[in-house]
């Protein structure tokens, strides 16, 4: 724990902090952490869509079911 909080730049009570997941302590800290354990890579994982199935659907099911497009008006008419 010593090593880390030392590679994190950090304190040992702020690593534990993070352990617990407190919301408090900046990303910043999270993100130093990450490093200092050679997992910060996966950070940007963290908020892809495309690992995200139920963000995925959310995004779905906001999308209009139908879209009608305007015809300008010099634009000829088929029919």
């Amino acid at each position: 724990m010593v090593v880390i909080a030392e590679r994190a730049f950090t304190s040992r009570s702020t690593l534990q902090r993070v352990e617990a997941g407190d919301s408090t302590v900046s990303v910043g800290i999270y993100a130093a952490v990450l490093q200092a354990l050679g997992l910060l890579d996966g950070l940007g994982k963290l908020a892809d869509i495309g690992d995200d199935p139920v963000g995925q659907a959310l995004a779905s099911a906001g999308l209009p079911k139908h879209v009608h497009l305007r015809r300008s008006a010099r634009a000829p008419r088929d029919g």
